[in-house]
């Protein structure tokens, strides 16, 4: 999938369920092992994407998201010279197989005198990410700990500027098929002219279908695979909000009825709900109630759910990473 938007604690149940174990702790391994980094690669948002592919990812997208957010930069008084100055503070800090907390590497700013108004230190820590310097790295005490990217990825894939593109393309399409050129752009925020170029380099490997007038991409094994596991497809799922199902497109149209949109993003906010999913449409949403052995789930159809989805709910929750 390449990536896994991941603000949410819930990312790590999204990447659990589409494991062969559905264990959330195999998901923390990964992390602590370096498999697994969190990042901003893309859109400006927090994602888990595997360590080797954050580098070359960054060298797609970052100049342009630093350019993007100098306004905010200004906004907040941050200069290139606090930037340097924390970039210094981070490294003597991290360097040599250092872990921090966010909340560590923002006092030891604090106490260089760089952070003095509410807002700097995240932005800095963006930055610096973006600049790859840092990264969020192993996880410990429910919080991942920052890391220099540079160490904690020992094998980084080298990819020039034609092959990335190609292969987020090829990846994107392979995992999130069938899907169109307009959902790969707005996914990855790439230029166009890379969109374009890296749909003309995965193109060979892709199948292309077309469905009223609208031109669509994906693995071609995708048929084979839906007939083999369409029982399964057309059952019932409980994701998280900030799932790849939803997040993944720009059109949910497939999926989401638009009437039913703001159910699932209420005010539009960007904050999406956690999804009942049933024959391959979200029908409602769901929340847990409570924590540990003694929580709860409560669920709300948009109109009402299938006797089919009524009795799964609770074995799905129960089932849930």
């Amino acid at each position: 999938m390449t990536a896994v938007q991941a603000q949410d604690p819930g990312a790590v149940t999204s990447v659990a369920l589409r494991t062969a174990g559905r264990d959330r702790s195999g998901v923390h391994e990964a992390m602590d092992a370096g498999e697994i980094v969190k990042s901003w690669p893309m859109r400006g948002t927090l994602h888990f994407v595997a360590g080797e592919d954050l580098g070359w990812m960054l060298g797609l997208t970052a100049a342009r998201m630093i350019i993007a957010t100098a306004p905010r930069r200004a906004e907040l008084g941050i200069d290139d010279a606090m930037i340097d100055q924390a970039r210094k503070v981070a490294v003597t800090a991290l360097e040599g197989g250092g872990q921090l907390r966010r909340s560590e590497l923002l006092a030891l700013w604090d106490e260089a005198g760089l952070v003095v108004a509410p807002g700097q230190g995240y932005r800095l820590i963006f930055q610096l990410a973006q600049l790859g310097v840092l990264c969020f790295g192993p996880f410990q005490k429910g919080e991942q700990r920052l890391v220099m990217l540079d160490e904690w990825v020992r094998r980084p894939r080298r990819l020039d500027r034609d092959e990335a593109v190609g292969e987020w393309a090829l990846r994107y399409f392979r995992s999130h098929g069938p899907a169109t050129v307009k959902d790969f752009a707005w996914w990855t925020k790439l230029l166009m002219v890379d969109v374009k170029a890296g749909l003309a380099i995965a193109r060979p490997f892709l199948e292309r279908v077309e469905v009223d007038g609208v031109e669509y991409f994906m693995d071609p094994q995708t048929p084979d695979r839906l007939a083999e596991h369409s029982a399964n497809a057309k059952g019932v799922f409980l994701l998280p909000g900030f799932d790849e199902f939803m997040l993944g497109y720009q059109d949910r149209g497939a999926a989401l009825p638009t009437k039913f949109a703001p159910r699932l993003v209420p005010g539009n906010n960007g904050m999406f709900m956690a999804s009942v999913v049933d024959n391959g449409a979200v029908v409602g949403t769901w929340k847990r109630h409570g924590s540990g052995k003694k929580a709860t789930v409560s669920a709300t159809p948009f109109t009402t759910f299938t006797k089919k989805a009524e009795s799964a709910i609770p074995r799905r929750y129960a089932a849930l990473p």
